[in-house]
């Protein structure tokens, strides 16, 4: 079994604690060993890599992942690509995301092409093509009129949705995205202001289908995540007990109590980032500020920033990852969303950094997300620090190394990190 050996480096453990200096010893796909301070691992027939002060951190993981999208300027773009050219991008955005540093995904939806997403994860599991660690996620079910409804009377047009209506449709479509190998069914209780039924405030289900939903779900031990942007969604999911919440733009502080009280189980993600770029860098799509703003997404991002800054002092565990997959904000510039959790949402660089690592690698199930003893071996080497600043992993060359389950994806660029050694790691 091979094992390598990382010194003079910086770990940042992703726990969001201060870097300090240390060697990490992996053998296999574990993380064998970790020092810190002066002490120093002994171990015989090892390749020692020399990190030149550079920082040892976990690798990424993306909790609100779209894969299979196309970075598209409407969603009806996403249904018009045949299956076998829709592969190819899915195999081209997986391998970005890993090059991006990105270890794990978890989809918060895959596509009307029920398994184009579980193909995916299959064929990287094989070995087949390079990617992350990927959670296949159903369709966005939806109701008619519903977000991911792109349905037309006179022509036959599909996107990103699963269209149940009723408990039985409902528990159909689970079950369907069930038998086709899914990992997390995605359920849109409240609609959006992209979609031709429901606005973002409105309530898109009852009682009795999302019931419906979890009950099929929880059967067959699937994760079960929720599209909901306004307050009466959002506890609507929370009585039924679907704990991972994406969006939760509009609730008020009664709601964030009832999250509070149930903060050890629930993971949030506002997906902020495509709302950003829409209003501020979508010009180019003939999406100007005042058109974003007639959309009310400046009143949407600026009620978001209201509640994710409150939920982040509640000490909720909040997830990056922002709907990325358009045009304006292209799959593999995910990372500029731990930038938005310091500008908009008040979080520290370390903490932004945390919520990418350790939360997401509870988010995922597994031992991922730490530089930790008996933890996989998903790892990065970044030159700098971006506990001062979280930007620098926006950009893939101050990635001198991507390690996935203990082997390169990119190999220790070792003349690079040779110009580092000039400056020692921190004590």
């Amino acid at each position: 079994m091979s094992q390598i050996l990382f010194k003079n480096i910086k770990i940042f453990d992703g726990t969001g604690k201060k870097l300090c200096a240390g060697e990490v010893l992996v053998q296999g796909n574990m993380i064998q060993k970790v020092a810190t301070g002066t002490k120093k691992i002994r171990a015989s027939n090892v390749k020692v890599v020399d990190g030149g002060g550079a920082t040892l951190m976990p690798g990424l993981i993306e909790p609100h992942a779209h894969v299979c999208y196309t970075d598209c300027t409407q969603l009806p773009q996403v249904g018009q690509v045949p299956p076998e050219d829709h592969m190819l991008i899915a195999v081209r955005n997986a391998k970005t995301m890993l090059d991006q540093g990105f270890t794990a995904l978890f989809s918060a939806a895959g596509v009307a092409k029920i398994r184009l997403e579980v193909a995916l994860k299959e064929a990287i599991n094989a070995g087949h093509f390079p990617g992350p660690r990927l959670l296949a996620a159903s369709p966005e079910i939806t109701s008619t009129g519903g977000l991911g409804d792109e349905r037309l009377l006179h022509l036959h047009q599909e996107s990103i949705g699963l269209i149940a209506d009723g408990r039985d449709e409902m528990i159909r479509a689970v079950r369907l995205c069930a038998r086709e190998g899914v990992d997390n069914i995605k359920i849109n209780i409240s609609g959006d202001q992209f979609a031709r039924g429901a606005g973002m405030e409105t309530l898109s289900y009852t009682d009795e289908e999302v019931a419906a939903c979890v009950e099929a779900a929880n059967e067959r031990k699937l994760n079960i995540l929720t599209h909901a942007r306004s307050d009466g969604s959002i506890r609507m999911a929370l009585k039924h007990n679907i704990n991972i919440l994406y969006h939760a733009d509009f609730i008020t502080p009664k709601t964030m109590d009832l999250i509070e009280a149930r903060k050890k189980k629930i993971f949030m993600a506002p997906a902020a980032g495509l709302i950003y770029s829409t209003i501020y860098e979508a010009s180019d799509w003939g999406i100007t500020e005042e058109f974003a703003e007639g959309l009310e997404l400046k009143r949407k991002l600026e009620s978001c920033m209201r509640v994710y800054n409150e939920l982040r002092k509640r000490g909720i565990k909040v997830l990056p990852g922002g709907d990325y997959g358009f045009a304006w904000n292209p799959i593999g510039t995910n990372a500029r969303d731990l930038e938005h959790f310091v500008n908009l949402f008040g979080y520290s660089h370390s903490e932004a950094l945390r919520a990418a690592t350790q939360l997401g690698g509870e988010l995922m199930g597994i031992n991922i997300g730490l530089v930790k003893e008996g933890y996989l071996a998903d790892l990065l080497l970044v030159n700098g620090d971006p506990t001062q600043d979280v930007s620098i992993l926006q950009d893939s060359d101050n990635l001198l190394m991507v390690m996935k389950d203990g082997e390169y994806h990119k190999e220790p660029q070792l003349e690079q990190m040779a110009k580092l050694r000039l400056a020692p790691a921190a004590e």
